[in-house]
């Protein structure tokens, strides 16, 4: 029986509809501290949903964003909540493996680092500081250059941790890094560092389909994570993602549709990112139990 770890979806758009507070560049910082029960419970939906590894809800809890909003003394506090939040859902909810968050620091999307990539590889390793003796694995999501990538990687990787690496991909065209790096070159830039999962995520579904032959082509194992967006192009650097719009064209079923093809055509790892509820994680648990997979933990695939 094939097996396949399942993750979490997205949290973010999903806790802005649950949340009270309008979006702001420093909404989720206030959602962790203010509504912080918001994050917790969401946490235990997924893994209630059948999810084996949710994702530290600290993706913009970052020390540029922070820096750059006004709030740099925030840094330790928020990942400290989050890290307190995940584990609390943990707890109640049931056995999942705790995802380190390693995301863009300058924006999703935004392929040009704003800085050096030495200053870059810094900020990453205070992140990896904050939460290194807390997770299970690092997860250095929506990389949207080989450059980006490879300063979060690095600093995953001195940590000792499994590290899983995930590519956000241009929406339309061929499969290109948002950079309009292939997958190929991204993957070289990381050299020997070991990597134990290679990703796409927080891009169109169909985007995936693109370059599912490509990722595959790396070798290891890989996996997949879309988005539900209509497209990404209104968030702005320093914008809020209530500008962005959800499809209507994937329900729960048609995005199971989606994972599962990746699945059967190899990949091992699947769930959600922006746009994907609890409701999609768990109409892709179903499927993959009726359709003869095993739902793994996530090193035991």
């Amino acid at each position: 029986m094939t097996k396949v770890v399942l993750t979490d979806g997205g949290m973010g758009q999903e806790l802005v509809r649950r949340s009270k507070s309008e979006p702001s560049p420093l909404w989720s910082a206030k959602v962790l501290m203010e509504e912080p029960d918001l994050v917790r419970g969401l946490h235990a939906e997924f893994i209630r949903a059948g999810a084996k590894v949710i994702t530290l809800n600290t993706y913009s809890a970052t020390p540029e964003r922070l820096e750059r909003e006004g709030a740099p003394e925030m840094f330790k506090p928020l990942q400290k909540r989050g890290i307190e939040l995940a584990k609390a859902a943990r707890d109640e909810a049931g056995d999942a493996a705790i995802a380190g968050c390693l995301p863009p620091l300058f924006g999703s999307y935004a392929p040009a680092l704003t800085i050096s990539y030495d200053e870059t590889l810094d900020i990453y390793r205070r992140v990896v500081t904050e939460q290194a003796d807390h997770v299970d694995l690092f997860l250095c999501e929506t990389m949207a250059s080989a450059d980006e990538a490879r300063a979060a990687v690095t600093a995953a990787t001195e940590s000792g941790k499994p590290v899983w690496v995930s590519w956000t991909l241009s929406d339309h065209g061929e499969p290109r890094l948002r950079s309009g790096e292939s997958l190929a070159a991204a993957n070289a830039a990381l050299g020997d560092m070991p990597l134990a999962a290679r990703l796409i995520n927080c891009c169109r579904p169909e985007a995936v389909d693109a370059a599912f032959a490509d990722l595959l082509a790396l070798g290891g194992k890989v996996g997949a994570y879309a988005n539900g967006f209509t497209a990404v192009e209104a968030l702005k650097h320093g914008g809020t993602v209530d500008v962005l719009h959800a499809r209507h064209d994937l329900d729960p079923a048609a995005y199971a549709d989606f994972a599962i093809g990746w699945v059967k055509r190899g990949a091992s790892i699947i769930g959600g990112c922006c746009e994907v509820g609890p409701e999609h994680i768990a109409a892709l648990r179903d499927r993959l139990v009726a359709e003869g997979f095993e739902i793994a933990g996530a090193f035991d695939a």
